[in-house]
């Protein structure tokens, strides 16, 4: 039998040691610890599902915050109003809400023990929740840890702010709004319509702000009284108002009467409200009974649109008392 071995009647010859790895394979593995969960791992099937609940979520804001990307929101969307001064202020109004949400651990004090309570009483969800859902749903702005959830705002029609003047048997004034834009200004207007007597706000469909969860902080709470209608042509409202009896005035830096000398402030009234830009558009010019202005200091070019609206609304109260 050829070779060596067993049955050859000579000893097997012993094998030379293998070349090893010297440890490099060991170390190699150190510290990989175990195999991540599924969620972590990359080639994982449901990670894409995740990531796609993850960016809906997030309601369309972009995962970079150098390009936050705001989502189109829908009429029918709730709002939310956020800190705890609008918070409580909005709860002590009866704005209409459905959720309060409150901050995991939040700093409590006296203006959110207050708003609890209220909550509770009222029968609103309270929902303790992160501050990044905090974040979200108020779009970024301070919360201080505090939002309410108010549901999408029932609009009035145009006559019914007529209406309503008539049923509390009093000379209609009404407020309308031509190109304001900022929401904020929209509440702060409402906040002195309210405090004047006026007896609701009418706004454009388009191009206009809405009562949204930034018109509610700022208003502190009036919306919930003051009636706010939305008119699909602004024009056609205005004119039909004026076949209904009320004059209309228009505020405009550009106007040629002092609103102090305006010989209107009596009767029935709308007063138009300009942007603080553009001021009155030219087709709501031409459909006003009278432009008039603010006189004012010429290092002042103009008022906020807010502020205008209630140096008008005051001197309109006054004529009447």
């Amino acid at each position: 039998m050829a070779g060596g071995g067993k049955g050859s009647g000579r000893p097997a010859k012993k094998k030379s040691p293998t070349k090893g790895t010297g440890g490099n394979v060991r170390r190699g593995l150190e510290g990989k610890g175990a195999t991540p969960p599924a969620h972590m791992r990359h080639w994982h099937k449901d990670k894409a599902r995740a990531e796609r609940i993850e960016r809906e979520e997030r309601t369309g804001r972009s995962s970079s915050p150098r390009t936050p990307v705001r989502a189109r929101r829908s009429e029918d969307a709730p709002e939310y109003i956020g800190g705890r001064n609008p918070v409580l202020e909005a709860l002590r109004a009866g704005v209409p809400a459905s959720a309060m949400y409150i901050a995991l651990r939040i700093d409590n004090d006296d203006r959110v023990s207050e708003a609890v309570r209220i909550a509770a009483d009222r029968g609103i969800a309270l929902l303790e929740v992160g501050r990044e859902k905090l974040d979200r749903l108020t779009e970024g702005t301070i919360h201080q840890g505090v939002a309410l959830q108010i549901p999408a705002y029932d609009y009035a029609h145009p006559e019914d702010l007529v209406g309503i003047a008539q049923d509390a048997a009093e000379v209609p004034l009404i407020v309308a709004l031509d190109g304001v834009t900022d929401p904020r200004n929209l509440g702060a207007i409402a906040r002195s319509a309210t405090a004047f007597g006026a007896h609701g706000l009418i706004i454009p469909s388009r191009r206009s702000a809405g009562v949204t969860g930034g018109a509610w902080k700022t208003s502190a709470g009036t919306l919930a009284t003051l009636p706010v209608a939305r008119a699909a042509n602004l024009t056609a409202a205005l004119r039909e108002y004026r076949e209904a009896g009320l004059f209309v005035i228009g505020l405009d830096g550009e106007g040629t009467v002092d609103i102090g000398d305006a010989n209107l402030l009596d009767s029935p009234l709308v007063i138009v409200v300009g942007s603080e830009g553009k001021g009155l558009s030219r087709l709501v010019r031409e459909s006003c009974d009278l432009v008039v202005r603010i006189p004012m200091n010429a290092a002042a070019e103009s008022l906020n649109a807010g502020v205008a609206a209630g140096v008008a609304l005051y001197e309109v109260a006054r004529h009447r008392r």
